[in-house]
C-alpha cells in the first residue's frame, strides 16, 4: 500500500452537509492543517448512478486514506447503503476512526451513533475545527496504535483537553 495522508470524511449527506461544508472552510484556512477527500466529488459525473460504480470510487479514495472522520448526525446511524458501508470499510482497512457528534457530544452518543462503532475503538468528540484537528493530530500516533491490538473500547478526551484548546 502507497504512502497513505488523507482523512476521508462520511456523513449523512441529506441532511449534515452543512456540517461538511463547514469542514471544508476548515480545510481552506491557512490555519487549520488537515485535508480529506471530497466524497462528493463523485456525484458530479453522471456515469457514477449506480452503487458498485460509486462504491468502487470510494475504495479508491480508501487507499490513500490514513484515518477516518464520521460526522454523526440525527439520523446517521440509520443510513447503510453507504455510511455503514464507509465504516466498515474503515474497520476492515484498520483505519485509526474518529467520531464527531454533530450535536457537539464531547463522549459517545448512546442515541445517535451507528451501533458498530458506537462501542468500538474510535475516538469521540464534538463538532469543533479545535478538538477535530487536535484528534486527528494525536489520536493515531498517540493512542490508537498503542490501543488497536489489545481494545477495541470508545474514547473521548478529558474536559482538560478541550479546556486547553481553549474550548
Amino acid at each position: 500500500m502507497g504512502y497513505r495522508n488523507k482523512t476521508y470524511v462520511g456523513f449523512d449527506a441529506d441532511t449534515d452537509m452543512r456540517c461538511y461544508r463547514l469542514m471544508q472552510a476548515w480545510k481552506a484556512n491557512k490555519h487549520i492543517d488537515f485535508n480529506f477527500y471530497n466524497v462528493h466529488d463523485i456525484n458530479s459525473n453522471p456515469n457514477l448512478t449506480s452503487e458498485s460504480t460509486i462504491k468502487r470510487q470510494l475504495r479508491e479514495r480508501f487507499e490513500n486514506t490514513k484515518n477516518f472522520v464520521l460526522l454523526v448526525g440525527e439520523k446517521t446511524k440509520n443510513l447503510y447503503k453507504y455510511v455503514r458501508w464507509e465504516i466498515d470499510q474503515a474497520i476492515e482497512r484498520d483505519l485509526p476512526i474518529i467520531v464527531v457528534n454533530l450535536n457537539m457530544k464531547r463522549e459517545p452518543d448512546e442515541n445517535l451513533c451507528p451501533p458498530i462503532i458506537r462501542n468500538g475503538l474510535a475516538m469521540h468528540v464534538s463538532f469543533n475545527a479545535a478538538i477535530v484537528k487536535y484528534a486527528l493530530d494525536d489520536w493515531e500516533d498517540s493512542h490508537y496504535k498503542k490501543r488497536r491490538e489489545n481494545d477495541s473500547q470508545a474514547y473521548h478526551y478529558k474536559t482538560s483537553v478541550y479546556k486547553e484548546l481553549g474550548l
